[in-house]
């Protein structure tokens, strides 16, 4: 069994049967500069605590996987250099070398697991990305989500991605993908996408319990909740199209690949848009982590 260290909260939490949720580290060291990187991960974790659960903050130091992180840590956290970006192909080496890095979406899954976190709240997870059929990027998210029992709760995949082919590609892996409280699937900064979700549900408790079901069916994999952008924060899909665009293009011609792309989209984004993506972003994952923390509420009434 691999070591963990809780922070002291989430160690009491555990004790004393609060709900957990997990969060994902990369938006500290690779989402925004210092100081708004530490104080949109406080913002998050305090959301999640409003509504009733403890934060647990993911991230390997000094090559040791901790489960929740003290203030001192998360201010070391958001000041690092050079902190690795860990899904589940380097995650191993990373803790096995003595590294630091932060968690991803895949990352974070299997940490929750271990930890026996059911809910863990993000963005908006990664996908196939436009041009796969030649360049076969997908992201580890889709393929995490296939194997690893965790309710992942985000504003739909990023808009940057080729959204048909990332619901084709969770339904061949078996992904339950619910819209939450409406039938469009959403399109991280937009409330939708153009696309019908396969499935949706309007309660926590509904979600809480579709997950328990897959474990008693046997099934393996988590379940993907898509929850949309409250719709005072959204930019609408119309808007964003033509910046995408020249995002996508830009990328391109500057021969931007493999890992750099997400990042160097999103920043393209943030520039053309004069911040507004990164403020309906910040938005997004406070609304996630709400809706998060109550299913993790609903799972721990499935307990009693």
């Amino acid at each position: 069994m691999i070591d963990i260290t809780y922070s002291p909260r989430v160690a009491e939490a555990r004790e004393t049967g609060r709900p957990l949720v997990a969060l994902e580290s990369t938006i500290i060291t690779h989402g925004m500069p210092w100081p708004e990187n530490v104080e949109t991960a406080r913002a998050v974790e305090a959301e999640v605590r409003t509504s009733g659960a403890e934060p647990a903050t993911i991230a390997v130091l000094a090559g040791r996987l901790h489960v929740g992180l003290s203030d001192a840590e998360l201010d070391a956290l958001g000041r690092a250099e050079a902190v690795a970006k860990l899904s589940r192909a380097d995650f191993a080496a990373c803790l096995a070398a003595g590294g630091t890095g932060a968690t991803t979406v895949a990352a974070t899954m299997i940490a929750a697991r271990l930890a026996g976190i059911e809910v863990f709240a993000t963005g908006g997870i990664g996908g196939v990305h436009r041009g796969a059929e030649t360049s076969f990027d997908i992201s580890a998210d889709l393929a995490e989500l296939a194997q690893t029992p965790v309710t992942v709760v985000a504003a739909g995949a990023k808009a940057i991605l080729d959204l048909p082919k990332t619901l084709e590609v969770l339904e061949t892996s078996g992904v339950p993908v619910i819209a939450y409280g409406q039938d469009a699937f959403p399109a991280f900064w937009s409330r939708s996408s153009g696309l019908d979700a396969p499935l949706r549900m309007d309660s926590p408790d509904e979600i809480a319990r579709a997950a328990r079901m897959r474990a008693a069916l046997g099934l393996p994999g988590g379940q993907l909740v898509a929850n949309p952008i409250p719709e005072a924060d959204e930019i609408a899909a119309d808007t964003l199209a033509p910046v995408i665009a020249a995002a996508l293009d830009a990328a391109a011609r500057e021969g931007i690949a493999a890992k750099a792309v997400t990042p160097f989209l999103l920043d393209h984004i943030f520039h053309a848009t004069g911040g507004a993506s990164l403020t309906a972003n910040i938005a997004l994952v406070k609304n996630n982590a709400r809706l998060a923390a109550r299913i993790a509420r609903a799972f721990a009434a499935l307990d009693r």
